[in-house]
């Protein structure tokens, strides 16, 4: 796990539940200031997510969690310690684009059921006008994708960390489920076609 993660994440009251249930809090890092970079495990696992759980906290002080979704690809890593997406209309309620004007704060949380892999991701996001940087649009815009972007989401990386697999169930979308069909389906074929050569050869 992050050290610089478990910084962020263990307040006082964190710490005083580790103590309750563990015996003891654990010891602040030294020497852990600054951001997490992302490596390239990190960079391929996020740009092959097709989806991703996004939340943030109102000025109340609630916590809400919004899906996002997209090809493969949508949620791009900009440089080591950025992220961002571009983010188009929904159901009008601008939830999280309320929240994210009052608190920048954000947890990203990214699965891959298939594989059993989780990554946990906090950092500050900050919402761009499309028409205030067409650079940054080009870059998060997906091709071909039949809807409007109204912002951008630039997300700047504080710390991240892996999950362990316990408990994933496994599950697998309709685009795994035909891909593994498709090279069952093209074994059986070969094999059909070899059992019709040696059958060939046999009354030859």
């Amino acid at each position: 796990m992050s050290s610089h993660y478990l910084d962020i994440a263990t307040t006082p009251s964190v710490a005083a539940a580790q103590t309750r249930y563990n015996g003891k809090a654990r010891p602040a890092a030294e020497g852990s200031g600054g951001h997490d970079k992302l490596g390239p495990n990190e960079v391929a696992f996020i740009q092959s997510m097709e989806g991703f759980y996004l939340g943030t906290v109102s000025e109340t002080g609630w916590p809400y969690i919004q899906y996002r979704g997209g090809a493969p690809g949508f949620l791009r890593v900009l440089a080591a310690d950025r992220i961002g997406f571009a983010d188009f209309a929904g159901n009008r309620q601008y939830l999280t684009t309320g929240n994210l004007n009052a608190n920048q704060k954000v947890a990203l949380f990214l699965m891959d059921y298939a594989n059993r892999a989780r990554l946990k991701v906090l950092g500050h996001a900050t919402i761009v006008d499309p028409n205030d940087d067409e650079v940054l649009a080009r870059v998060l815009t997906v091709p071909d994708y039949r809807a409007k972007v109204e912002r951008l989401v630039e997300i700047r990386v504080e710390a991240f960390d892996w999950n362990c697999s316990r408990h994933i169930m496994p599950r697998f979308s309709a685009t795994d489920v035909a891909a593994a069909l498709a090279v069952r389906d093209q074994r059986i074929a070969e094999l059909t076609a070899e059992i019709e050569r040696l059958r060939g050869s046999h009354t030859s």
